[in-house]
């Protein structure tokens, strides 16, 4: 799985206007299930980002994770991080089919809010309008091939 992680004061999704998920403090997170990934690998970057130190502490020092602020997840399925840009026009073949990138997104929230952090989602393959005051700024890119 592939994942972008800024981490935010705020951020919202809204489809058709209406707002669907939002957060205060805390993370937005774009996340691309690819072929081949599985319930484990989904479960492994959940883990991964539950405990990532990228929120500062009492001295500015980015040591502190999402949960030991207090903070909460939004998670937005993104297919185009699976882009190849090999030519002008970006291909997406490396994501994984739509049913198994639904399942898989929704298999990463549950698990991160099973690690203890609130998750508030957008929608998966609506058309999205997404907003965030980015903190820092801070934009992690993962990959669970890179984990």
């Amino acid at each position: 799985m592939r994942a972008v992680l800024q981490r935010v004061s705020r951020a919202e999704v809204r489809v058709a206007g209406e707002l669907i998920g939002e957060v205060g403090q805390g993370y937005l997170i774009l996340v691309c299930a690819m072929s081949g990934d599985t319930e484990a690998v989904a479960a492994k970057l959940a883990a991964k980002v539950a405990k990532l130190r990228v929120f500062k502490d009492d001295q500015g020092k980015m040591n502190l994770s999402v949960k030991d602020i207090g903070g909460a997840a939004l998670v937005v399925s993104q297919f185009t991080l699976a882009a190849d840009l090999r030519g002008n026009r970006p291909g997406f073949s490396t994501a994984a089919p739509p049913d198994l990138g639904e399942r898989l997104y929704r298999h990463f929230s549950t698990c991160l809010q099973a690690e203890g952090v609130p998750v508030a989602n957008g929608r998966f393959g609506a058309d999205m309008a997404v907003s965030l005051t980015n903190d820092g700024p801070v934009t992690i890119w993962m990959d669970t091939d890179q984990l």
